[in-house]
């Protein structure tokens, strides 16, 4: 988890994202910085998230995120 926080500070250093909810909900990342999050997902974690995930539900916390991560890991 730290090294997916390490990404989301690197995008936006200025958001909490520990305690933040509704990252797509509410506009806090657009689609700009969902790309650029899940290049730098795949790079790090040696997973491919593929369209068929790219859904607001996936990437509306961190724990979300991560929930992602480990999910295709294990396939």
């Amino acid at each position: 988890m730290e090294e997916l926080l390490e990404i989301l500070n690197d995008i936006h250093p200025d958001i909490d994202f520990e305690t933040q909810e509704g990252l797509m909900d509410n506009a806090i990342l657009d689609s700009m910085d969902i790309v650029r999050l899940v290049t730098e997902i795949n790079d790090a974690y040696d997973i491919n998230i593929s369209a068929k995930y790219l859904l607001p539900e996936n990437f509306n916390s961190v724990k979300a995120i991560y929930a992602l991560i480990e999910k295709l890991k294990e396939e």
